[in-house]
C-alpha cells in the first residue's frame, strides 16, 4: 500500500465509488454487507466524503452517510465523534487492518458499524490505483502558471516584487484594525453591545472625525487585541466563531471579575459555557473531566446574572482535520491566559512600551514573543477534549510559530496604528523596521509552494517576503491576474 495518505484516500474513494471489492463484504460479526447505492461524494471541506448512500447491513437497509478513512483511529484523530455533521453516517470504511475496532461512535453517542476492506478488494485494483494517483495530481495545490518560466527573472526582481506586496498587506492589515477600532470606540460612546448580526452603522458613524483624544481609553485597544489575537488563535476553521466569542464574552464583561483570586477560572467558565463546547452530561466522562465541568458550570451560574450577550451552539465549532493541538478547545485556553495577561498583567502596555523604549531588534522581538507564549498547564496541558485524556501532555497552548503569526499578523499592526493615532512618528518607525526585518519559525503549504515556484530559497522565513507570498498567491496566481503582476507582465506581457 501507498504511505501517502492522500492517494490512500484517493483509492479508497475509487474503489467505493466503482465497488472494487469482491462478493462477501462482512462485519464483524458476519453480517452481509450490500452497497446498493454509494451515494454523492461530498466535496465540501467538512463533513462525511459520500452523502446519500443506501446500505444494506444483515436484513436492514440503512439511507445515511458513509465516511472513508484509511486508520480506524482516524474517525477520532479528525475529531469526528465530537462533529454533528457527523451524526447520519451509517457506516465507517477503513482499509487499514492496524488497530481495527468493529464500530465508532457519533457526536449524539449512537454506535456506527466499521468495514475493514482489506479482505474483500479485488485481487487487481491497479486501474483504480492509477486514477487514484492522477486524481491526486489534479486536486493538489494550485500551481502557478508562471512557475515553468519565471526562472529567467532576476531575484532582485521577485524579491523586490514580494516586498512590496507584503508591505501592501501590512497597510491593509492597519486599514482593517483602524476601522474596528473606530467602532469599538463608537460602540462605547453610544453604550451600545456589540451586535448578534452585522449591521452598517450609518451615515453618522461614517461622517465622524474621530479625534486622537477618544482613543485614549486602555480598554477599547485591550478589546481589539483580544479580538484579533482570538480570530488568530482559531486558525482558518475557526476564525470566525473565536471572533464572535470575543465580541460577545467582551472585556468590559471579563473585568468585572479582575479583582477575584479565581479570575482565570472565571474567564474559562464564561468562554467554555458561552461557546457551547461544554459536553452536556458527564455520562462517560473521567473523574477529573468530570470535576472539572463541575467547576465550569457551578462557577458560570454564579457569575453569568452579569452576561447578556449570545450564547453559541457545538457545530459552530471544526474539529475536522485539525490536529489535537490545534482543537479549539485547546485554542481557548490559551486564549484565556492571554485574556488574562491582557486585563491583570497589562501586556498591552508592556509592548507599547517596549516599542517606545527599545530599539535592538532582536531583543524587542524576544520580549514580545515572551509576552505571547502560553506554556500548557490545568486540565488542558492533559487533554483536547473533555471525553478522553490525550496520550501525550500538551507542552504550549500557544507556541513560538503561532506566537510569531499574532506578532506579524496582530501586535505588529495594531502597534503601528497606535503610534500613528499618537503622533509618536520615532516608535512607528521602528514598527515598521522590526515587520521588514523579522524572522518568523513557522511557514506553511502555500508559502512553501510560491517559494518553490519562484525558484527562492530560505527566504520566506522573512515575515515581509512570508506576507508578499500570501498576498501574490491570493490576489494574483489564484485570480489568474498574472497581467497585473510584474513577473507575469514580463513572461506573458
Amino acid at each position: 500500500m501507498f504511505r501517502n495518505s492522500k492517494i490512500q484516500e484517493k483509492l479508497l474513494y475509487e474503489i467505493w465509488k466503482e465497488k472494487k471489492f469482491s462478493n462477501g463484504i462482512k462485519t464483524a460479526d458476519d453480517q452481509k454487507v450490500e452497497i446498493i447505492d454509494a451515494g454523492d461524494n461530498n466535496k465540501d471541506s467538512g463533513g462525511p466524503d459520500f452523502l446519500n448512500t443506501r446500505i444494506k447491513i444483515g436484513h436492514i437497509t440503512y439511507l445515511g452517510d458513509v465516511e472513508i478513512d484509511i486508520w480506524h483511529s482516524d474517525w477520532k484523530a479528525h475529531g469526528h465523534y465530537l462533529d454533528k455533521k457527523y451524526n447520519k453516517v451509517i457506516l465507517h470504511v477503513v482499509l487499514s487492518k492496524e488497530r481495527f475496532q468493529s464500530h465508532v461512535y457519533t457526536q449524539d453517542g449512537r454506535r456506527v458499524i466499521s468495514i475493514c476492506l482489506t479482505d474483500f478488494l479485488e485481487d487487481s485494483y491497479s486501474d483504480a490505483v492509477k486514477k487514484a494517483i492522477l486524481s491526486e495530481r489534479k486536486t493538489r495545490l494550485f500551481v502557478m502558471p508562471c512557475a515553468q518560466f519565471n526562472g529567467g527573472i532576476p531575484e532582485k526582481k521577485k524579491l523586490d516584487l514580494l516586498a512590496g506586496l507584503g508591505i501592501e498587506r501590512f497597510k491593509q492589515k492597519e486599514k482593517r484594525i483602524f476601522e474596528r477600532l473606530k467602532e469599538i470606540v463608537y460602540l462605547k460612546e453610544m453604550n451600545i453591545r456589540e451586535p448578534v448580526v452585522r449591521y452598517d452603522f450609518g451615515e453618522e458613524f461614517y461622517d465622524k472625525k474621530f479625534s486622537p483624544e477618544e482613543f485614549n481609553d486602555p480598554a477599547v485597544w485591550q478589546q481589539l487585541v483580544y479580538e484579533m489575537i482570538f480570530e488568530a488563535l482559531g486558525y482558518s476553521k475557526n476564525k470566525d466563531i473565536m471572533l464572535r466569542l470575543a465580541k460577545a464574552v467582551n472585556f468590559d464583561f471579563v473585568s468585572q471579575f479582575a479583582a477575584q483570586e479565581n479570575f482565570f477560572n472565571c474567564i474559562e467558565s464564561a468562554l467554555f459555557n458561552v461557546s457551547g463546547l461544554l459536553p452536556g452530561n458527564h455520562t462517560g466522562l473521567e473523574e477529573d473531566a468530570s470535576e472539572y465541568l463541575r467547576d465550569l458550570v457551578g462557577l458560570w451560574a454564579e457569575i453569568k446574572r452579569k452576561y447578556d450577550g449570545p450564547y453559541f451552539t457545538e457545530d459552530k465549532w471544526h474539529f475536522f482535520k485539525l490536529r489535537p493541538q490545534n482543537f479549539p478547545t485547546v485554542r481557548l485556553a490559551g486564549g484565556g491566559k492571554i485574556l488574562k495577561r491582557l486585563t491583570n498583567d497589562n501586556i498591552l502596555k508592556k509592548l507599547i512600551d517596549a516599542f517606545a523604549e527599545g530599539n535592538n531588534q532582536a531583543k524587542l522581538a524576544s520580549s514580545l514573543r515572551n509576552l505571547l507564549i502560553v506554556k500548557a498547564e490545568g486540565f488542558w496541558k492533559k487533554h483536547y477534549v473533555f471525553k478522553e485524556k490525550a496520550k501525550e501532555e500538551i507542552k504550549y497552548f500557544v507556541g513560538l510559530s503561532r506566537a510569531d503569526e499574532i506578532i506579524i499578523n496582530v501586535i505588529l499592526p495594531v502597534a503601528a496604528v497606535y503610534f500613528d493615532i499618537f503622533s509618536n512618528k520615532q516608535a512607528a518607525r521602528k514598527v515598521k523596521a522590526l515587520f521588514l526585518n523579522y524572522s518568523q519559525k513557522s511557514t506553511n503549504q502555500v508559502v512553501q509552494q510560491v517559494a518553490e515556484s519562484l525558484k527562492l530559497k530560505k527566504v520566506e522565513s522573512k515575515s515581509v517576503y512570508y506576507q508578499g507570498m500570501v498576498e501574490l498567491f491570493r490576489h494574483f496566481c489564484v485570480k489568474e491576474k498574472c497581467l497585473e503582476c510584474e513577473i507575469g507582465k514580463s513572461i506573458f506581457g
